[in-house]
């Protein structure tokens, strides 16, 4: 199993970064965690450049989400709300064929994060994925420094959490809901 792990931080420091970071060096044997680097790329979405084709950095984007068995996305709250790069990103995605249906675990380096996920589980909805029904992934980073926070997710209970839940939106991932 391949997901794609989108951070909706261009923040150097992010501990969602490294929360996803943690996700993909502690995933176990048979599942793979790859970062989207190209957040910072997408151009602003605009609807007339979409009519004329996709930008490259959009395609590349959307062959990734495409490719992927299921997404894992975490972000900050900024203002109670969602990140403008990550909704830029999505606002990409809205008309394509590449996430509709596309399976989505939430995850958090905080515990404080309660608006953007419920904005994200919106927007995600009606984008039409299927948004993992567990629980969101929350682990308690604001105010480490990345090298605190990669400390704190390397420890053996953070490892384990993290191979069970990726065990587990493997399993929800696995399931067709258009087949039967």
């Amino acid at each position: 199993m391949r997901f794609l792990a989108i951070c909706g931080s261009l923040r150097a420091a992010s501990t969602n970064r490294v929360l996803l970071e943690a996700f993909a060096r502690h995933a176990p044997e048979g599942i793979v965690v790859e970062l989207f680097e190209g957040m910072a790329a997408l151009p602003l979405f605009n609807p007339d450049i979409e009519a004329c084709g996709r930008p490259p950095a959009v395609a590349g984007m959307a062959r990734r989400v495409g490719g992927a068995d299921g997404l894992i996305v975490a972000s900050p709250e900024y203002a109670h709300g969602i990140p403008g790069v990550l909704k830029n990103a999505l606002d990409w995605l809205v008309s394509g064929f590449e996430i509709p249906h596309k399976p989505v675990m939430l995850v958090h380096a905080s515990i404080r994060g309660a608006f953007v996920r419920e904005h994200l589980s919106e927007v995600l909805r009606t984008m039409s994925t299927r948004l993992h029904p567990g629980s969101a992934f929350e682990i308690h980073l604001v105010g480490k420094s990345p090298a605190e926070a990669r400390e704190m997710l390397d420890r053996p209970e953070a490892r384990d959490l993290i191979r069970r839940t990726l065990a587990d939106f493997a399993a929800f991932a696995s399931i067709n809901p258009t087949s039967g």
